[in-house]
């Protein structure tokens, strides 16, 4: 039964760590995107929605870290 679960534990934690992960290339790409646009008027609207989606996958870059440091203190 312990093993099932540290199994378990341990496959969460991957998907976790890939999780973040992913969210950080997210935020790195709206980053430099957003600095790209500038400011110029034509891409404002671009630039606006680029601005909400980083804000957006930062807050949820945050929700899995804190599963993450939940999951590793479990496997601790």
């Amino acid at each position: 039964m312990n093993q099932y679960r540290n199994e378990i534990l341990t496959s969460a934690l991957e998907a976790r760590e890939r999780e973040v992960i992913e969210y950080q290339v997210n935020i790195d790409n709206f980053t430099s995107a957003i600095q790209k646009c500038g400011d110029d008027p034509e891409l404002a609207e671009f630039r606006g929605n680029l601005e909400a989606l980083l804000s957006s996958s930062k807050l949820e870059q945050r929700k899995a870290e804190i599963m993450l440091e939940v999951i590793q203190e479990q496997l601790a």
